[in-house]
């Protein structure tokens, strides 16, 4: 039998087939279709009133209620009632409305497993590869086919397998390995292609670094960022309740299989920070070190999971924000924030002077106005691009949580190892 990538394997599986081969089109059944307020019912009720269809299966449909909440406007009432009202109307049974950001509230909710082929409106879906999972972006028109009919077909990809050598130095996080890569390839550097994460750097990663690799696989340019399924993966699901059997050994790349390989040296990587406008404008974070900051967040699907609010305290613990300076907090999850609370986390971010938002996409998808105008700002998000974070005239730099975090206590960018406890 042709040895086979790991999202050939996946792909192969949800089309029915033993094997297929780079370049080949086929339809693949959905195990998994997930949209948000923004993506979802506001543009899919109509078109589904229009055709007269129905949802294919509704048990494989999840709506997250996270980039208009909490309203703060005539419109995001409008979009949010719009979701609420067709949640309701359809009797969707997976629903979280403002528990936080989709990307991280679908796989806490154990929604994914690894083999299953899913789809989401949103383009850092991709974030379900860290389980195994073949997951990407799609637009409304293309999830139309998907809920009515529960497949899509999909171009076979090339595999380009990313291994990290090594063991990441402390202080240095997935972000800034991510950051290397799009840095290093650019915005299209993948581009429609699948990314496979692997090495000894990944293997040793958890869970949500894991999830910050392959959401971050969109801004590399790929259509998936995978990971191989293991034993963490495995440990990850059962404490979210996942019950059901997990085969973390079928999900694998095979040996020798047709693939383009690159090798990095995890223990050489310094924290990375990116600069206005792109996140392929990334370098070692010492090389911005002159650039003063008025604003940092740490926020986002990307930024804001526990053990990246965890990494912020880490910095922040005993200290106080330079003069003049704004930090503003929103965890990704609600159970994050909670879990944050319990530890005393998140007591230490408000000591230092932060100040909490909502479990919500907020300003990193432009919404709730926490950016100032004009202002520098660095941020854990996933992108800088002008505009994106909803003031035009602001400056942002991207970072780790680290480096958010010491860019906050130093009022300037430093490479965050220098006040790290």
């Amino acid at each position: 039998m042709m040895k086979q990538t790991l999202a050939q394997k996946l792909i192969a599986a949800a089309s029915g087939r033993d094997t297929v081969a780079e370049g080949e089109i086929v339809t693949c059944s959905v195990d998994l279709a997930m949209f948000h307020d923004s993506s979802g019912p506001r543009r899919l009720e109509p078109m589904l009133r229009e055709l007269g269809a129905t949802i294919w299966d509704r048990d494989k449909v999840v709506l997250v209620i996270d980039h208009y909440v909490p309203e703060s406007d005539d419109e995001s009432r409008r979009i949010v009632r719009i979701a609420r009202d067709w949640a309701r109307s359809e009797r969707l049974p997976h629903v979280y409305d403002s528990q936080g950001i989709c990307h991280v509230v679908v796989p806490q909710g154990g929604h994914l497993r690894p083999g299953m082929f899913c789809v989401g409106g949103d383009s850092h879906s991709p974030t379900g590869g860290a389980f195994g999972a073949y997951m990407f972006g799609v637009g409304s028109t293309e999830m139309l086919g998907v809920v009515v009919t529960g497949q899509i077909w999909v171009k076979v990809p090339r595999t380009l397998m990313m291994r990290w050598n090594g063991r990441l130095a402390d202080g240095v996080t997935a972000k800034d390995m991510m950051l290397h890569l799009i840095g290093r390839y650019g915005m299209n550097g993948g581009q429609y292609q699948a990314v496979e994460f692997c090495g000894e750097a990944v293997r040793a990663l958890s869970m949500p670094e894991r999830m910050t690799l392959s959401n971050m696989s969109a801004e590399l340019g790929s259509q998936v960022g995978l990971v191989a399924p293991d034993e963490t993966t495995a440990a990850w699901l059962r404490e979210v309740g996942v019950t059901e059997p997990l085969d973390v050994q079928r999900w694998h790349s095979d040996e020798g299989c047709d693939a383009e390989w690159y090798d990095f040296d995890a223990s050489a990587l310094a924290p990375q920070v990116a600069a206005p406008h792109s996140p392929a404008n990334a370098r070692d974070a010492g090389s911005y070190r002159d650039i003063a900051v008025q604003a940092a967040y740490i926020g986002a699907c990307t930024g804001a999971k526990l053990e990246d609010l965890r990494a912020a305290a880490r910095v922040l613990r005993g200290k106080r924000l330079a003069d003049g300076m704004r930090l503003i907090v929103a965890p990704a999850s609600m159970k994050d924030q909670a879990a944050a609370t319990q530890e005393g986390v998140m007591q230490v971010l408000t000591d230092a002077g932060a100040q909490v938002l909502p479990t919500t996409c907020g300003a990193c998808a432009g919404y709730g106005g926490s950016i100032p105008d004009g202002a520098t700002v660095i941020s854990s998000t996933a992108r800088n691009f002008k505009g994106r974070m909803g003031s035009e005239s602001a400056q942002v730099y991207l970072g780790s949580p680290y480096s958010v975090a010491a860019a906050a206590v130093a009022g300037r960018i430093i490479d965050p190892r220098e006040v790290m406890q």
